[in-house]
């Protein structure tokens, strides 16, 4: 049950009686009239701006608008108060009766109570990680990965279809440095060339990669191939060895992700893209619907014009469709740019029936983003969207100093690094203890200490502590009294002090809070809401610390037992199923 929307049900039918006499209805969108949790608690159970939407289209004050919808809804039995604050909002307070009809909902459903029909099957693309095959992913690119890895598993429980992809680029300049950097490192496991002489070619920029996990993909090439590259000019030796580059460097990124629990149902190959022609038949679209011409650019901002020699080129009218200036399709030589080749793979998504695609991406690709939201509206006539979330940096600190260098890389903590430290359940709830276009400090001393700082400890806490009262229980209430269908059944009135209605309004909030996640493409809230649930939690527990009569176990009241256990049975799957959602196992004994 998600009480929001019931209420919200109940609100378009008060909305529709008071004003179906005029023609005026019928013409508004409703969509934006909303029930909420209340900026603050002390405002009552949920706030709604239904009387702020309708006050323009009715040429009304919202007031006038809010009283005629509060005089409605305190004839309703759901609705205890409400009341017009502000400008026009109206807070509401609901019966407890129906607090307590959530609970009972909860227990039902255990584990699918966030579940919703929300998507109604729709198929979803989501694009992530999609790091150049250079070399073994790092935290940047942890960041990314769990949060395209938990926003598909938060899509796939409200009810869309989802499909993982990971963009492989292996078309570009970069792929030809690595076979360079390989080839040096072949020639050192074959004793031709010592680690000075990489270094000194790294240093001399004839080397780009420097990173040792090179040598390990050296000796597979020496196993597979002996000193056959060794005697040979790079016109031989550089296709072959981009390819089995490409190949090795895949295979570590794919064992780096499987360690983050992360699995990708398809790996899209750019190189491919360009070689089947996909990129002209996507340019070719375009250029049937006139957004393709041969013009000049303007100097870019900040450059002198008279530095700047413009020369025709191959245009996309990407202004036509918000973005800031037209993108260019070619380059001097006539190759296709990157940005081509980017719309043929978006081409390819539209062709294989995605009509919602998500790209998570780092910010450095913020500039990106207007260019390409405009070519899926040119290709897709407006019918398609791609939302691009960007992920900010992670900072890494131990103990509050900086943490910057690899052993392995020379360069940048990788992926396997974090996880070898401090696990993966982890690493894959930190990242999005932060709203992803916020930057994020990771310390490894705080994400593993003991205590409420640490929201991954601290939800897991609560986890444990629900199930150590559950061991207790088992000693002095009989297993039938503690199975889910005695549960449900239990006099869920006698959960009546404040600290235990409010920790269900908290349960009541969850289906609302996986639904606003899922329409805002935010993950993050999922991990907010656990972390204050756990707080609600935990507060009630400390209670009955200092209060003997608020403990979850009283001896000699098996119905007040029983009641309470229902109510942190619930939390507990509530809790669960977030975990799950995160890709995280939760833990019922904490070590």
């Amino acid at each position: 049950m998600n009480i929001f929307s019931v209420v919200r049900t109940i609100l378009l039918k008060i909305i529709h009686d008071e004003f179906s006499h005029t023609t005026k209805l019928s013409k508004i969108n409703l969509d934006p009239i909303t029930v909420e949790l209340p900026r603050e608690s002390d405002h009552g159970d949920m706030a709604t701006n239904a009387a702020m939407i309708l006050a323009r289209p009715f040429s009304l004050k919202p007031h006038i608008i809010a009283e005629k919808i509060v005089d409605r809804l305190v004839q309703c039995p759901q609705i205890s108060s409400a009341e017009i604050a502000g400008p026009g909002f109206i807070n509401l307070r609901i019966e407890t009766s129906v607090w307590y009809s959530v609970l009972e909902n909860v227990l039902q459903l255990g584990q699918s109570f966030g579940s919703t029909d929300l998507g109604k099957q729709q198929a979803v693309n989501i694009e992530y990680v999609s790091a150049n095959p250079t070399g073994p992913l790092h935290v940047g690119h942890a960041r990314g990965a769990v949060f395209g890895d938990v926003l598909a598993n938060l899509l796939s429980k409200v009810g869309y279809v989802v499909t993982k992809e990971y963009y492989v680029n292996d078309a570009g300049s970069q792929v030809g440095s690595l076979a360079r950097a390989l080839h040096y490192r072949y020639l050192q496991v074959l004793g031709l060339k010592s680690e000075a002489d990489f270094q000194e070619a790294v240093s001399a920029s004839q080397i780009e990669y420097g990173g040792k996990y090179l040598l390990e993909v050296a000796q597979s090439l020496v196993d597979l191939d002996g000193q056959k590259w060794a005697d040979v000019k790079e016109e031989h030796w550089l296709e072959p060895l981009k390819e089995f580059a490409i190949k090795e460097i895949i295979g570590l990124i794919r064992d780096d992700l499987e360690a983050l629990g992360v699995s990708m149902d398809i790996f899209t190959s750019e190189k491919d893209l360009v070689e089947s022609g996909l990129v002209d038949t996507a340019i070719s679209s375009l250029e049937s619907k006139g957004l393709v011409f041969t013009g000049c650019l303007e100097a870019p901002k900040g450059q002198r014009s008279d530095k700047w020699e413009p020369r025709p080129q191959l245009l996309f009218k990407s202004t036509q469709f918000g973005d800031d200036v037209d993108r260019p399709l070619q380059k001097s030589d006539g190759s296709w740019t990157y940005f081509a080749s980017d719309i043929a793979y978006h081409h390819v998504k539209l062709e294989r029936g995605f009509s919602s695609m998500i790209n998570i991406w780092g910010a450095d690709h913020a500039g990106y983003v207007k260019r390409m939201q405009a070519s899926v509206q040119a290709l897709s006539d407006s019918s398609a969207s791609l939302d691009v979330k960007l992920c900010q940096l992670v900072h890494l600190f131990d103990n509050g100093e900086p943490v910057k260098m690899s052993k392995r890389t020379g360069s940048y903590v990788t992926l396997q690094e974090l996880i070898e430290a401090v696990g993966r359940d982890v690493v894959r709830f930190f990242m999005l203890t932060r709203k992803n276009d916020a930057q994020l400090e990771f310390d490894f001393a705080k994400v593993t200490e003991k205590s409420r700082e640490n929201p991954v400890f601290y939800v897991q806490y609560a986890h444990a502590r629900i199930h150590s009262v559950l061991r207790n229980a088992a000693e002095f209430l009989s297993e039938e009294a503690l199975s889910r269908v005695s549960l449900i059944k239990a006099d869920f009135s006698l959960c009546s002090d404040e600290s235990e209605l409010a920790l269900i309004k908290s349960l009541g909030a969850w289906p609302r809070v996986i639904e606003s996640a899922a329409i805002k493409h935010e993950p993050h809230r999922l991990a907010f809401y656990l972390y204050e649930l756990s707080s609600e939690f935990h507060a009630l527990w400390n209670r009955g610390n200092d209060n003997s009569e608020l403990r979850f176990l009283v001896k000699g009241n098996d119905q007040l037992c029983t009641a309470r256990i229902a109510l942190i049975t619930s939390v507990s799957d509530v809790i669960a199923e977030g975990l799950d959602i995160f890709g995280v196992e939760p833990v019922i004994e904490m070590r």
